[in-house]
């Protein structure tokens, strides 16, 4: 659903990367967000969260200020 909404809102490239193939991955996911649910979704450089957490930047109308 986060890509989807991303989609929606212009952005053609994604980068993904599969925690669950890559357990050092994982931990640094881990250590850099101090979450352990998927997605973890970042914007250059600024971790924004989770879907639930991109839905909110959205409807408070900073989604789109981020993705210039």
């Amino acid at each position: 659903m986060a890509e989807k909404l991303l989609q929606k809102k212009g952005v053609d490239h994604l980068e993904k990367i599969l925690i669950d193939v890559n357990a050092e991955q994982r931990e640094q996911m881990m250590s850099r967000t101090g979450r352990r649910t998927v997605p973890q979704i970042f914007i250059g450089d600024r971790h924004v969260g989770g879907y639930d957490d991109l839905v909110a930047l959205d409807r408070a109308g900073e989604l789109d200020g981020l993705l210039k």
